[in-house]
């Protein structure tokens, strides 16, 4: 029965990937010989479920859509509510500090407050009634944004570091990314909340990561499990090791387990990005403007046929404390606050 359910679960995961790589093909995102090693895939699978999935991928990530952040609350109140369930109770049978217990509440408040500013702050949208005033706030760099440019879609003239989002068809002033977890761009006027939001959502991934982790060795030694024996299939004493233990455990105490290494993946995840973000901000770069720079996707700007090719030099970059007075004091929030 087991191994069934093994069977049933790898076919379905092989399934899936075969018919996102069939996606990923069509809507351009591979290329060259992986995107020919991707066509048998398309003889396997049904022409109708590629046509669905496609569908749902364009929902999901090329339309405003609530589904992430109710994705989101889902798993956050699913991890708080087993750490509430267990955890919590028996960290208190263990003598646990109840300072140290209630911390995980308290960056979940703070990380909701800011999850919820983040989703609904107006970005810095471009309008006509400021473009005249956001056009002076950053220098253009003449690769990435050269001066005199209109938005092929909306028109307006663009300010540097400025970018038209597809999905919410807009352009944002100092357009970072569009974060299909918020359903909102990441701007000038919201990367502050959206910077404590991660921060505090890696803290209390890392809190609960340890408290769990804490729990387990303080149950292991107070019970005295690492000092058991057990007998092995060869009816052979053997004194406890490692593996056997986390077996034991996981028998004992599976949601435990699991939510364990559900978090410390996620805290391994999420600090990853968080550093990458907290290097963008103190170098005062943002997600688009990295991603093209390193990509070497400028503008196609008329020059002459002997000029040089220009590469893209962060010129926004002004000292550390500039920078990050740049992200929590943007330019002209209150204007564009009143201006949505």
């Amino acid at each position: 029965m087991d191994f069934l359910v093994l069977f049933v679960f790898y076919l379905t995961l092989v399934l899936i990937s075969g018919v996102m790589i069939c996606v990923c093909s069509k809507t351009g995102y591979l290329k060259g010989p992986v995107r020919r090693g991707t066509q048998i895939f398309s003889y396997i699978i049904p022409e109708c479920l590629q046509r669905a999935v496609l569908r749902l991928h364009h929902y999901l990530f090329h339309t405003q859509n609530r589904t992430f952040i109710l994705l989101h609350l889902t798993l956050q109140g699913m991890v708080y509510a087993e750490y509430t369930w267990e955890i919590f109770g028996y960290c208190q049978q263990l003598e646990f500090s109840l300072y140290y217990l209630l911390l995980p509440y308290l960056l979940l408040i703070v990380n909701l407050v800011f999850f919820t500013l983040s989703s609904v702050t107006n970005p810095g949208t471009v309008t006509k009634a400021n473009e005249l005033l956001l056009l002076p706030v950053y220098e253009f760099d003449e690769v990435l944004f050269p001066k005199n440019m209109r938005c092929s879609t909306c028109g307006l003239r663009k300010p540097a570091r400025s970018k038209h989002c597809a999905v919410c068809n807009r352009c944002v002033h100092r357009f970072d990314h569009h974060c299909v977890w918020m359903n909102n761009c990441i701007g000038a006027w919201n990367a502050r909340y959206f910077l404590i939001y991660l921060l505090t959502l890696t803290a209390s991934a890392v809190t609960m990561a340890v408290v769990s982790a804490v729990f387990l060795v303080r149950l292991v030694v107070v019970s005295g499990l690492y000092q058991e024996t057990y007998v092995d299939d060869l009816g052979h004493l053997q004194v406890m090791d490692t593996i056997f233990l986390i077996q034991y455990l996981y028998l004992t105490f599976p949601r435990i387990v699991f939510m364990l290494g559900f978090v410390m993946m996620l805290s391994l995840l999420l600090g990853g990005y968080l550093c990458f973000v907290l290097y963008l901000t103190a170098t005062n770069q943002t997600t688009n403007e990295w991603y093209r720079g390193h990509q070497g996707c400028c503008p196609h700007v008329a020059r002459p046929p002997s000029a040089h090719p220009q590469v893209y030099q962060n010129i926004h970059s002004h000292g550390l404390w500039s920078n990050l007075r740049e992200i929590f004091l943007p330019a002209a929030v209150h204007y564009g606050g009143k201006k949505k």
